[in-house]
């Protein structure tokens, strides 16, 4: 399922005091990590292990809230929360759709940064 997410940039910026440049600067970095927090989330499902899942998708919680992802946030909530209690059963799913939100918003801030026209 493809996802559809609109950046609330005036949002963002309003919680920045409207710095464009420090705007510019998350974007960036969000663009230059994406792949490693798709990778990381990967890598703890698939070795089992629940403490850096957990801390994983706590990071990316913080990441998609700042870019007022909330169901993003929420998912990657649902998952720190279950990965912390020790279960990681029907993660799989979750963590699937968690990247995808990861990657939608990627896609956002790109024509965000290089608009096209």
């Amino acid at each position: 399922m493809t996802q559809h997410f609109v950046l609330d940039k005036a949002l963002i910026l309003d919680r920045l005091g409207g710095d464009e440049e420090i705007f510019a600067m998350m974007v960036d970095l969000y663009l230059q990590d994406v792949d490693n927090y798709v990778q990381a989330l990967s890598s703890a499902l698939d070795s089992a292990n629940s403490a850096v899942l957990s801390r994983e998708a706590h990071t990316v919680k913080g990441l998609l809230a700042t870019f007022s992802d909330d169901a993003g946030a929420e998912t990657a909530f649902t998952i720190e929360r279950q990965a912390k209690a020790g279960d990681l059963s029907g993660l799989q799913t979750l963590v699937a759709q968690l990247q995808e939100n990861l990657q939608v918003l990627a896609t956002v801030l790109r024509s965000e940064v290089s608009p096209a026209g």
